[in-house]
């Protein structure tokens, strides 16, 4: 028998080390398309910080922005405080990590895990976030001095759930997230990356659907908005919608809610509303294919530079126009 040749175990050698390299550089390109569609470096995501810079912060996907900016926008709308949004914000972090699930225990549901069979509404309403927010807060609503609860107290006697002291771990962030999401922590909500190329709708459209399925037909067109200069008569919910260079532009007025409370309470609702739907625009950003969001002094842009709320006008770097009294959305489309 002929002996075997020694280059054999060689070339079985050089094509195993040839396939390491090459499932390597698979790798690396996978690393580097994954970079490119979701915007580089940095962070690819939503990320909300303590106003008072105490360092604390909690980072989130766009898709749970989406889902807290909807509970927030429900909750103001129903002139609900900032510490039902809290609760609120802290029982769908437990329930559902902030994501809008099918399926659940038995037959639990959304954002909230509701379950049809206990009267919580029909398969279809629960699985709508705006409606689950809602009837959340209707319930939350009935229960005697509920804001002068614990956090977990409040939102068992809601949830009737099987672990009540859960909720007390997701508290802090949605302090976080409440303060940005209703208005009285400014510029701290932010996102990052490159808006979903699967987004569904874009455009100055699906901004106005969105604002009308969060906060109400009613809430914008109290805002007195107008198209191409033209009043919008009633009931028409549509802001403004003027073209730019850029794309097109939601232009959102804000309204302190009238001389209640005396000017400077009336001023102090006109911010908190503008930084409410203004940082409601950037949790939406991914979604919606928002490119940039301006409100008073201050100016977000998608991309990597969307980690932070950059300065405009007179004394910033800014290249917009500083926005008064209005929140200015641009979309890509």
């Amino acid at each position: 028998m002929p002996e075997p040749s020694p280059s054999r175990p060689k070339r079985r050698g050089r094509l195993l080390r040839f396939g390491a390299a090459l499932l390597v550089l698979c790798g690396v390109a996978a690393y580097l398309v994954v970079q490119y569609v979701t915007g580089g470096g940095g962070m690819r995501g939503c990320k909300v910080v303590a106003a008072d810079g105490d360092g604390a912060s909690y980072e989130f996907t766009p898709e749970q922005a989406v889902n807290a900016a909807t509970i927030a926008a429900v909750g103001t709308g129903r002139h609900m405080p900032e510490r039902a949004t809290t609760i609120a914000l802290a029982t769908a972090l437990q329930e559902s990590g902030l994501r809008n699930l099918g399926h659940g225990d038995r037959d639990s549901l959304g954002l909230f895990q509701q379950r049809p069979s206990q009267g919580w509404g029909t398969e279809e309403q629960i699985m709508d976030p705006a409606y689950s927010a809602g009837i959340f807060y209707a319930h939350l609503a009935k229960v005697p001095d509920y804001a002068g609860l614990p956090l977990t107290v409040a939102a068992q006697r809601v949830q009737r759930s099987g672990y009540p002291e859960a909720y007390a771990k997701h508290e802090r962030d949605a302090e976080l997230l409440a303060a940005a999401l209703t208005g009285r922590a400014a510029a701290t909500l932010t996102c990052a990356g490159r808006p979903e190329r699967t987004a569904s709708a874009t455009g100055p459209d699906a901004v106005r659907a969105a604002l009308v399925r969060d906060f109400g037909r009613d809430a914008l067109q109290e805002t007195g908005a107008v198209v191409g200069g033209t009043p919008v008569p009633s009931p028409s919910p549509s802001p403004s919608v003027t073209a730019t260079a850029h794309g097109r532009t939601v232009t959102v007025p804000v309204s302190g809610g009238g001389a209640r409370g005396g000017r400077t309470a009336a001023a102090e609702r006109e911010r908190e509303r503008g930084w409410q739907l203004a940082q409601w625009a950037v949790a939406n950003s991914s979604a919606l294919h928002i490119q940039r969001v301006s409100y008073a002094d201050r100016e977000w842009t998608a991309g990597d530079g969307g980690a932070t709320w950059h300065r405009i006008g007179a004394d910033g770097a800014g290249g917009a126009e500083r926005s008064a009294g209005s929140v200015r959305i641009v979309t890509g489309q």
